[in-house]
């Protein structure tokens, strides 16, 4: 028997992806006058891809175009990208700071919801550990 259901590993992921983000995007942001630097992202979009074509069991779906549920654990472990397409300084650097900026503040608002989510799940958890008091 689990302590916690499906649904606090996939909130702990999420929370571990959003770090990941800010670190990136920070670097990015550190690095913005440094020659030659190109600016990285963070990739979710071939991890999903693989963890939706492996799955092992299948869920009943009202749409083909539904995602599939899997009774394993998903982990999804998000690859770093360079951007090597752009070039926004004369010095080879790449980074642009308002999409930087932008960005940080989008991850910023996804791990403040995440971590709402988790601090409403504890406190159900609260409240049945002491009889609904």
């Amino acid at each position: 028997m689990k302590l916690f259901p499906q649904s606090f590993q996939s909130l702990e992921q999420a929370l571990s992806n959003a770090t990941l983000k800010q670190r990136v995007h920070s670097a990015n942001i550190a690095n913005v006058d440094t020659p030659n630097y190109k600016s990285k992202q963070v990739s979710f979009k071939s991890t999903l891809n693989d963890a939706i074509n492996n799955q092992s069991m299948s869920s009943y779906k009202t749409n083909a175009k539904h995602i599939s549920f899997s009774s394993e654990s998903s982990n999804f472990n998000p690859t770093i990208k360079e951007n090597k397409s752009t070039q926004f300084n004369p010095n080879g650097n790449n980074v642009d700071m308002d999409y930087e900026m932008a960005e940080l503040a989008k991850n910023q608002l996804w791990y403040n919801a995440v971590t709402e989510r988790v601090n409403g799940k504890f406190n159900s958890l609260r409240t049945v550990i002491n009889d609904g008091r």
